[in-house]
């Protein structure tokens, strides 16, 4: 089955082996699509912030490792023979590895000058990783955003890591939610924004995406983005759907997740 078999967001697809490939496929895809419902005198382009992550960070962005060769000879002098010796260590080296996060930067074209006026970000394992430099720079680049003239736009499809989106999770009451997706608007209060909450069992929403003032929002739909990274990134023949989800869920949810694959012939 080459179609996404979840309804709503595939947990598989959360796999950090998996996901660097799903954030940059969500992305393009998310900017082609408003690059055709974007108004005449806007554009869509992509970004990316670029930083090297430190070692202590490897659980969660995959740092290569090499391992050397044995510290020491196999071979021990003679007169070294009744000396208790240590058992040769073997030497690891963590190389600090770049970390490319694309983003999307929407401009008002005027007279031959771009102007920015939205930003949307879809979050990373890093972004949300306590003492990671990438959640440092993200929740900079936040606090900037948020006191500037420019829209942000934060898509969170992650159940692991800190929650990082602009409201605090304590205000996200009064059902239960997955994922979230939070839109701040140009010129609002520091606290106040729009939220779209989607459980694991539910749909992405279709999210109301900000211009200038005068220009109605776009519309697009994040399910339609997500089930197009599923198929155009193979991903039904790189995910193997015999093991266990790979983020944790709830009890009920992980029964849930075992009769839709087996419903779909997956499981």
């Amino acid at each position: 089955m080459t179609e996404n078999p979840f309804p709503g967001m595939n947990p598989y697809l959360e796999d950090p082996r998996l996901w660097s490939g799903v954030h940059h496929r969500f992305i393009t895809y998310l900017a082609d699509e408003l690059n055709i419902s974007l108004p005449q005198g806007y554009a869509a382009d992509i970004d990316e912030r670029v930083y090297v992550e430190r070692a202590d960070t490897a659980r969660v962005i995959y740092p290569d490792v090499t391992i050397s060769r044995p510290v020491g000879s196999p071979s021990t002098p003679p007169a070294a023979q009744t000396v208790a010796l240590a058992d040769p260590p073997v030497k690891v080296e963590l190389h600090p590895y770049p970390v490319r996060e694309p983003f999307i930067q929407i401009y008002a074209i005027r007279k031959g000058k771009r102007e920015l006026v939205t930003v949307i970000e879809l979050l990373s394992p890093a972004n949300k990783t306590p003492g990671a430099q990438g959640r440092e720079l993200y929740l900079q680049k936040q606090r900037d955003l948020i006191r500037s003239t420019t829209h942000l736009m934060e898509i969170d499809l992650l159940h692991e890591g800190e929650h990082t989106v602009l409201v605090p999770r304590g205000l996200l009451v009064g059902r239960e939610w997955d994922y979230v997706v939070c839109l701040h608007k140009a010129g609002w209060e520091g606290g106040n924004a729009w939220v779209w909450l989607a459980s694991l069992r539910e749909r992405l929403p279709r999210v109301s995406v900000p211009l200038s003032e005068g220009d109605a929002d776009v519309v697009i739909d994040l399910q339609e983005i997500l089930n197009r990274v599923y198929r155009e990134g193979r991903y039904w023949a790189l995910v193997d759907y015999t093991a266990e989800p790979p983020v944790p869920l709830r009890d009920e949810d992980k029964e849930w997740v075992r009769q839709i694959l087996q419903q779909k012939g997956m499981g």
